[in-house]
């Protein structure tokens, strides 16, 4: 199983989205990536997509759960009339076709986590996204 835990936050017009991947409880992949002049639901889409690309790569992996604070974010992902952010949801669902093609059984979550919970996992990443200074 992995878990993937991301946030994303604004500052000066520049977007920073954090995903860190777990596994076996140990923090196995941490990314962090800066794209200036996007929403912060396109930096947490980003963040989503390449959490479960990377995720998908590891060995043996047949149940991914996606943590975040943007639960209405990973909504849009599923919603085909969502159409300014196709091009996310085009990515993230042709990369979760391949993992589900592997074995029927691979599953995936999604679970929301808001920041007032201070849970350890997510309070690390929503920390590290807000700590860039452009």
């Amino acid at each position: 199983m992995a878990i993937i835990v991301t946030d994303a936050s604004i500052k000066n017009d520049i977007a920073t989205s954090i995903s860190h991947v777990h596994i076996c409880n140990h923090s196995l992949i941490k990314m962090v990536y800066h794209a200036a002049f996007i929403t912060s639901t396109e930096a947490e889409l980003f963040a989503i997509r390449y959490s479960i690309n990377q995720a998908y790569s590891i060995e043996n992996i047949s149940k991914i759960i996606v943590i975040t604070d943007f639960i209405h974010t990973v909504k849009k992902i599923f919603k085909s009339k969502s159409h300014p952010y196709q091009l996310y949801m085009i990515a993230i669902l042709s990369k979760l076709r391949r993992f589900f093609a592997t074995n029927q059984e691979n599953s995936i979550e999604f679970w929301e986590c808001p920041s007032c919970l201070n849970w350890r996992l997510h309070q690390t990443v929503d920390k590290n996204s807000k700590a860039f200074n452009p």
